[in-house]
């Protein structure tokens, strides 16, 4: 597979590549620099081919398929009524914000997280609630006694649950899931478990969905997840509710109605089934092709650049990198790199207070592109330190 190809896709109205700057590097906004697998391709190239491009809807094998993956996968047997169906996990989340909320209500999360979570809980006109998390020798862990807190007072209804986290790449524990269910279901507080990255974990992790954690999690969570950061295909906008309460699932599809986002588009549905029946092969190598991507990360840095350290992730082809002791205020830190080494990067600050001083870098893209972009951000180092 050309894990390796360097393909241009610059004038393909890629979000991540349609930058006026000719010479700069984006390595932002997460997804992959890789062709998708033969099988997507061939599905996708099928389905065009056909010449009628009308409504289309969703068909037995486009459930089995979701089934099948999260059977083989996480060992999950989800029942077919469970399933529903978002453009993306963002305006689903809107949706259920407006199902399980009023404004006012408040909806936890743990910052630093996605940072689309802030806008989507302020245009629902819910108070946000920051469960930060704890930063200690190199990587996060979750501050319980603080989530409780919170959790307790009469007017939390949602937690948002990132999982894998992004952008600190933790692949929570059965045990801290638990945890945090005992605290949600005590005190009737939904879980949104974001599960877009649990596909991409790295050599000794295994992601386990929230709602398999205990028999109870089920009828107060819903589960957000997709093929599209799995097997790069974000721009079909295909993603997989799970929504085991049923109460819940009528009013999430009554608006998912109401603004006319029941129906796939063209080639979400035959690019789904592809992903999930004969994708896995080419997610193992990509799988294999980050994990080596991401200790080259480790090396360089550790061996050019000490002043960044890594937090190393445990799932996503994303790194959070902490920037701190170079010395640059957070609020010119993402310029810094602009400018003097004319990578994008992902900006700390966006993802909360708690990203203040760190950047986000994506490193699902050949290993040519990343090593130019890691000696751009040498030299910009060395020549800021030049000058002190």
């Amino acid at each position: 597979m050309p894990l390796e190809k360097l393909i241009d896709r610059r004038k393909t109205h890629s979000v991540k590549w349609y930058i006026e700057d000719q010479d700069m590097i984006p390595l932002c906004i997460a997804d992959m620099d890789f062709q998708v697998s033969e099988e997507i391709v061939n599905a996708i190239s099928q389905k065009a081919a056909h010449g009628i491009y009308g409504y289309s809807t969703f068909c037995e094998r486009y459930y089995d398929a979701v089934q099948y993956w999260w059977k083989t996968q996480y060992d999950w047997e989800l029942k077919r009524e469970w399933i529903s169906f978002s453009p993306g996990i963002i305006p689903g989340i809107n949706l259920l914000l407006q199902a399980l909320t009023k404004p006012g209500d408040a909806v936890i999360v743990q910052d630093p997280v996605y940072y689309p979570f802030f806008s989507t809980i302020e245009t629902q006109g819910c108070t946000l609630l920051s469960n930060s998390l704890i930063y200690s020798n190199g990587t996060y862990t979750m501050n319980f006694e603080d989530f409780e807190e919170k959790a307790s007072r009469p007017n939390t209804k949602i937690f948002i649950l990132c999982s894998p986290h992004n952008p600190v790449g933790r692949v929570w524990t059965k045990e801290e899931l638990r945890k945090i269910g005992e605290i949600c279901e005590k005190h009737d507080v939904y879980v949104i478990s974001d599960e877009m990255h649990g596909d991409l974990t790295y050599s000794g992790y295994k992601h386990t969905p929230f709602a398999t954690v205990h028999p109870g999690h089920l009828m107060f969570s819903i589960t957000c997840a997709a093929p599209s950061k799995t097997f790069n295909i974000a721009g079909m906008q295909s993603s997989i509710f799970i929504i085991p309460n049923k109460v819940v699932k009528e009013k999430y599809e009554t608006l998912l109605m109401g603004y006319g986002l029941m129906r796939p588009n063209a080639f979400a549905v035959e690019g789904t089934i592809a992903a999930y029946y004969k994708g896995l092969p080419w997610l193992q190598d990509v799988r294999s092709y980050l994990e080596c991507n991401l200790q080259y990360v480790c090396s360089f840095l550790e061996d050019n650049i000490p002043s960044i350290k890594v937090v190393k992730p445990e799932a996503t082809h994303l790194i959070w990198l902490d920037c701190r002791d170079l010395g640059i205020p957070h609020e010119e830190l993402h310029h810094f790199f602009l400018e003097h080494a004319r990578v994008r990067l992902d900006e700390g600050m966006k993802f909360g207070k708690g990203g203040y001083g760190f950047e986000r870098i994506n490193i699902a893209c050949p290993r040519e592109v990343l090593t130019e972009a890691l000696l751009r951000m040498k030299a910009a180092v060395k020549g800021k330190e030049g000058t002190c």
